[in-house]
């Protein structure tokens, strides 16, 4: 069976894949930080027949993330690990010039810092892998300028460019940076509360996911809308 380490797995787009995943056959090991809510999600996604190993934690904690890698180790490899925990930096998103710098230095720790240990961390179980590969999760706040996403879009670039960097230097990976563009998560909402429109359910874009993993393309950066188009 392969296996994959999915931070932010509770609810949204993580329980999402970790939903897709299992009912495909893979085990699974998953993070988050509020521990009754992950262990529903544990509890729901084991009824596919998968072995899940689950830790409520902080993956910006050195220890939190060592634990994660050594329980994939126990389930016999690891083939795959999903970044997808995030921190906004503030709820609800505000301008620049009242962004907490506190609050910046939260997103950047959880979106880039924790990212960045959590595959080094893992690089050894992911190169003894005959398809190891990483997805960064990412957001058009990063490559889009958008008033009040300043901060996220900042750590969300600076994922990109590390996961950018992560493919030259290891080729024999798959490195992917997906933006899954906007979806109707508990993480949207804190960020912008009073906005009216309906935004699409997470599990509405993990086919492209699956499509990245069933076609491995080359390293880089993709859309997960653009990946659910018929080729």
């Amino acid at each position: 069976m392969p296996v994959a380490i999915i931070t932010g797995a509770s609810k949204g787009l993580g329980r999402a894949l970790a939903d897709a995943l299992a009912r495909r056959g893979w085990d699974l090991v998953l993070d988050a930080r509020t521990g009754r809510v992950l262990d529903e999600t544990a509890t729901e996604v084991r009824t596919h027949g998968t072995r899940v190993a689950a830790f409520a934690g902080d993956v910006t904690d050195a220890g939190h993330r060592a634990e994660l890698v050594a329980a994939a180790a126990e389930l016999g490899a690891l083939d795959l690990v999903v970044s997808n925990a995030s921190a906004l930096g503030a709820e609800p998103l505000v301008r620049l010039d009242a962004l907490p710098l506190d609050g910046l230095r939260t997103a950047l720790e959880t979106n880039v810092v924790a990212a960045l240990g959590l595959v080094q961390e893992a690089l050894p179980l992911l190169r003894a892998s005959a398809a190891g590969a990483v997805i960064a999760v990412s957001s058009d706040a990063a490559a889009e300028a958008y008033e009040t996403w300043g901060g996220y879009g900042a750590s969300k670039a600076a994922l990109d460019h590390l996961a950018a960097v992560l493919a030259v230097e290891e080729p024999e990976l798959r490195v992917w940076t997906v933006d899954p563009g906007d979806m109707g998560t508990d993480l949207y909402a804190a960020a912008v509360p009073d906005d009216p429109d309906p935004r699409p359910e997470p599990a509405s874009v993990v086919p492209g996911f699956l499509r990245l993993l069933e076609r491995r393309p080359v390293s880089g950066r993709y859309a997960a809308p653009s990946l659910l188009e018929p080729k």
